[in-house]
């Protein structure tokens, strides 16, 4: 395995006495969906090329109950809460950083009433941190000219109120931005929010995602490039819809900065 990929676990730094700078929070798609895991590495390899002491929960990392919460059952969701806060405060974490913003907002907004304080970081502006200290250099010219519309993620935007971290992060790449006609707090969701992903879509004439790729697809963009693995999933399944997988591709802002960097 290569340098850029290694990861350590809380337990390994733990026995050697280290305490790690970040807790890098995978999630339950980054884990286990095939195509979020490549969000994962992608991730897993900027923090590494830019000397980040940081380390994972592995095994002990269990859901942060956000699904649960969404879907009504509260009671599940404080059950997988508390389980998660007990781990995390007996490794003394304080930073976290994630991929997912449904993570990211239930660590942040959601944990503290149950004992979980911690700082809490979205991997667009992890990266966009990185890039500002200069700690990351985003050289190359790889997706100089191509265009590429970034598609907010609720729980990123409107939820937490960021939208200038992944928009400055892509602008590194020398790409063309184009933004959708709704875009930042006009934005729509992709349709998989609020525990949306793991149901049949109710009747109607079109699917959610279907009508927020073809906003995507209007700005005519060689990327769609997004800032969640359930977003990226969404967004995947409406440009198979509309047949365009041979001209355009959705990558996760993480994934743009990893193949810009050559990595």
């Amino acid at each position: 395995m290569s340098d850029l990929l290694k990861v350590p676990t809380m337990a390994d730094c733990m026995a050697q006495g280290k305490q790690p700078e970040i807790l890098f929070w995978v999630g339950s798609a980054g884990s286990f969906d095939d195509r979020a895991k490549k969000i994962t590495k992608a991730f897993v390899k900027i923090l590494n090329k830019a000397n980040v002491d940081f380390a994972v929960l592995g095994t002990e990392e269990s859901c942060t109950g956000d699904v649960a919460k969404r879907a009504g059952n509260e009671f599940l969701f404080q059950m997988q809460a508390v389980t998660n806060i007990e781990i995390l405060n007996a490794y003394e974490v304080k930073k976290i950083v994630t991929c997912d913003p449904h993570s990211f907002n239930c660590l942040k907004n959601e944990y503290p009433s149950l004992g979980g304080k911690y700082e809490v970081i979205h991997h667009t502006q992890f990266i966009n941190n990185l890039i500002a200290s200069g700690q990351l250099k985003v050289e190359g010219d790889l997706y100089k000219g191509k265009k590429i519309t970034f598609h907010d993620p609720c729980y990123l935007g409107r939820a937490n109120n960021e939208y200038d971290a992944p928009r400055n992060i892509l602008s590194q790449t020398k790409a063309n931005i184009v933004e959708m006609k709704r875009h930042k707090r006009t934005a729509l969701c992709c349709g998989a929010g609020g525990a949306q992903m793991f149901k049949e879509p109710e009747k109607g004439d079109k699917d959610v995602n279907v009508l927020r790729t073809e906003d995507a697809l209007e700005t005519q963009p060689d990327v769609i490039a997004t800032g969640c693995p359930y977003c990226n999933t969404m967004m995947t399944d409406g440009v198979k819809v509309k047949e365009k997988e041979s001209e355009v591709k959705v990558l996760d802002v993480a994934e743009l900065i990893a193949n810009a960097l050559g990595l």
